[in-house]
């Protein structure tokens, strides 16, 4: 099943990553994006929408907080949002079996 994931910005000022419901009245196991700075220039986390109080990504958010909704959203940021969500390891594609640098699905995503 394909998911309509969605990035979008939330009134609070939060950008949030999420499967956008089928009614298009929610968002549903939204996560937060939060940007962190580092030595190699800044990073992207992805935490729960209900951190630190909930560890998995899970529950669901109206869309009448959204304040803005991205044309586009990585791929790559889709990936790790459904490894995060799923627990499983996207792979890059072929038979391989390798992993294309992508990290595990920890709930928490550098």
């Amino acid at each position: 099943m394909a998911y309509d994931i969605r990035l979008v910005k939330i009134v609070t000022g939060e950008m949030v990553i999420g499967k956008w419901g089928e009614d298009g009245q929610t968002i549903n196991d939204p996560a937060i994006l939060q940007t962190v700075p580092s030595e190699q220039g800044v990073q992207m986390m992805m935490l729960p929408f209900g951190y630190p109080f909930e560890q998995d990504i899970s529950g669901e958010l109206d869309t009448k907080h959204v304040l803005y909704n991205y044309q586009k959203c990585p791929e790559e940021l889709k990936d790790k949002y459904m490894e995060a969500v799923s627990n499983l390891t996207l792979s890059s594609g072929g038979l391989g079996g390798g992993l294309g640098g992508m990290g595990g699905g920890s709930g928490i995503i550098k």
